[in-house]
């Protein structure tokens, strides 16, 4: 099967075709008009391979759509291919390179349905940061005219429009009017963000399922699903917790094992969701041990324990990875949550 390198980019496309593996019998540069042509001229079955960047998703599913075998490689996992300077058609041969490995996992196509998921969360997390950024801005103006404002979000959005009153600050009052009304403008926005994103998961069983899980909400359930895709992918819970990111970074040599803190390495987005959500549930799990302690899960004591023994903020990413593995396990299996489940190793 011909193989067909792209290097994607805004204006101009970088083609290298490959029959035989280990050369390049043919290259081409196409705008974006001439290479949908291409893409159609293409009659008999074609392995497309690029990046998995920018419009890539939507170029896979138009050429999945006409037959056509697709492969998105991580750009992380390209670059190690690339020989001396960065061009387009280096770019095009480190991807045909990089291809030829057979431990480097494709990214799956991504759906329109999956893409226009994500893009909520992504503009959910844009007006989040701006509102956070028109907040710090009035608590800095009042700090700066001696106006003490109260600590906590919600209590100070409480008193700013009495705040923006006072003396100090009464020159300034229509601008700081216009920064309440963005910070309105903003918090609405989230909401009506996370009411579409109720109704589309309304009859979903799986979001309703991890839902369940302790620490995970449903714009944690939606992104992990959406950036997951088919947890039929990861062998474990494990692999999943490493592909986020979560597991630790390891230094060995020899018979020497070192461990140090988590790679950082896979989603940013669903693993500040999935920490956020576990300090939740050790808070939660806390509450739970001062007030009713009979109560108490398993996954609880256990959280609670973890923090005795390496402090709060460790014990919140531990959980978060154990989460992780419960949300694999729960998905994968088909189950309900259970803080007092115990898995059994098959005889």
């Amino acid at each position: 099967m011909k193989r067909i390198a792209v290097d994607l980019a805004k204006s101009v496309y970088q083609v290298a075709e490959s029959v035989q593996v280990g050369r390049v019998d043919r290259r081409r540069r196409l705008d974006p008009w001439a290479f949908a042509r291409y893409v159609q001229e293409q009659t008999e079955p074609v392995e497309w391979v690029m990046e998995a960047c920018g419009t890539a998703h939507h170029w896979g599913r138009l050429m999945q759509g006409n037959g056509h075998r697709v492969v998105l490689l991580h750009p992380r996992y390209v670059r190690p291919y690339r020989r001396r300077n960065k061009t387009d058609r280096n770019d095009c041969d480190a991807i045909l390179e990089a291809a030829r490995c057979q431990e480097i996992r494709p990214v799956p196509v991504k759906s329109v349905q999956q893409q226009q998921i994500q893009q909520l969360h992504k503009l959910r997390e844009g007006w989040k940061k701006s509102r956070v950024q028109r907040i710090n801005l009035l608590r800095g103006i009042l700090r700066e005219a001696g106006v003490e404002a109260p600590n906590g979000i919600k209590a100070f959005l409480r008193q700013a429009c009495e705040l923006i009153e006072r003396p100090e600050v009464r020159a300034l009052r229509g601008a700081l009017q216009v920064v309440l009304a963005e910070i309105s403008l903003h918090e609405q926005s989230m909401r009506e963000c996370e009411e579409q994103l109720a109704r589309w998961h309304a009859d979903d069983e799986i979001i309703r399922k991890l839902d369940e899980v302790s620490g995970i909400g449903l714009l944690t359930a939606s992104a992990l699903k959406t950036a997951v895709g088919k947890p039929e992918r990861f062998a474990s819970g494990r692999h999943l917790s490493a592909w986020l990111g979560m597991t630790p970074n390891e230094y060995s040599s020899g018979e020497r094992r070192r461990l140090g803190r988590i790679s950082c390495k896979g989603n940013v987005y669903v693993r500040t969701l999935l920490i956020h959500g576990a300090r939740a549930a050790l808070l939660a799990a806390k509450r739970c041990k001062s007030r009713t302690p009979e109560k108490l899960t398993q996954l609880q004591s256990w959280a609670l324990h973890t923090a005795e023994r390496i402090g709060h903020n460790k014990a919140a990413v531990a959980l978060a990875n154990k989460l992780v593995r419960i949300c694999w396990a729960v998905w994968c299996h088909e189950r309900r949550f259970s803080g007092n489940w115990r898995s059994t190793k098959p005889a």
